[in-house]
């Protein structure tokens, strides 16, 4: 298995140490830079900086994206290591050469289930690590270095996992099971989720950024819907989201507007019944979706499009 350590900035380790986020943010604020390393659900550890200098925590990789600043913030907001937007901002801005820049893309590499060790579990740093290293390192845990580094991780994650799992959240797997790295075990399979944010990225960037229905483009006005609601158990898998405009997701939530399993939109007649307009969604109706994942297993399941149509839909 091949796990990652990431150079991390000390001020975002200790201000999101100090919470308990489902997923974060590990900026980069180049916004150029790919980063294709790791595979969905393998760990991400954190290698703080001088003086401080050890490996202090890891997440579980979901997914990586360029964002605009504004919209990076809208997603995540403090779970980008900050306090507020006005200082997020300042932060990027000191890492780029034009500090004049108004909403800068970054880059986002998604991680879900951080966990922040505590001091006396901090692990040294490898001793193979440069100087010259400015990003990170990958490993494998088939060499011996990176085999010693993992067998040390995986007895703190079977302490801190069993700490931080919340029962009331057991659809809310990263992956299928079968997707995982064998290396991990059925122990960690059982504990580490996706998370709100790493879902709505992952959602957004499935359907090419652009609205399902109305195949509009502007990303602020974009939203991941879960089509088997999240307060009713439905997983945060890409097969049970839809990206929808901000108006259609409401209209999609509250049950005036539907997708059928031949993945058609369908309009509720009560939109004009008990508002007298609707014209800008009928328009619509009965249509194919205008943009679907290309994977199939990431398209809508019919699993989910059945309950949504059963229980919210007024048709």
């Amino acid at each position: 298995m091949r796990f990652y350590i990431g150079v991390t900035d000390n001020n975002w380790y200790n201000f999101l140490s100090k919470t308990t986020p489902d997923d974060i943010n590990f900026w980069q604020p180049g916004g150029n830079s790919n980063f294709k390393i790791l595979s969905p659900g393998a760990p991400f550890l954190f290698k703080l900086k001088k003086p401080l200098n050890a490996i202090g925590g890891l997440g579980f990789f979901s997914s990586q994206t360029f964002l605009p600043l504004s919209v990076a913030w809208d997603i995540f907001a403090e779970r980008n290591g900050c306090e507020n937007l006005s200082g997020f901002k300042k932060l990027i801005l000191s890492h780029r050469k034009d500090k004049q820049e108004i909403n800068p893309t970054i880059g986002c590499i998604v991680l879900t289930n951080p966990i922040f060790f505590d001091q006396e579990d901090w692990i040294e740093t490898p001793p193979n690590w440069a100087k010259s290293i400015v990003q990170g390192k990958s490993y494998s845990t088939g060499e011996p270095i990176g085999g010693n580094i993992w067998r040390r991780i995986e007895l703190l994650l079977s302490k801190y996992l069993n700490q931080n799992v919340n029962p009331g959240l057991k659809s809310q797997l990263i992956l299928e099971e079968t997707d995982y790295p064998s290396a991990y075990g059925k122990s960690i399979l059982a504990k580490v989720r996706l998370g709100q944010s790493a879902f709505r990225v992952l959602v957004t960037d499935a359907y090419e950024r652009r609205c399902a229905i109305t195949g509009e483009k502007t990303l602020p006005v974009l939203e991941a819907a879960h089509i088997k609601q999240y307060s009713e158990s439905g997983p945060h898998f890409i097969s049970n989201g839809i990206l929808l405009r901000s108006d259609v997701h409401k209209l999609f939530d509250i049950g005036y507007l539907t997708i059928t399993n031949d993945l058609k939109v369908e309009v509720s007649k009560r939109i004009k019944e008990e508002f007298e307009n609707g014209r800008e969604y009928y328009q619509y109706h009965g249509k194919n979706l205008n943009v679907l994942p290309n994977k199939d297993n990431n398209r809508p399941n019919s699993l989910y499009i059945d309950w949504h149509n059963s229980n919210i839909f007024k048709g």
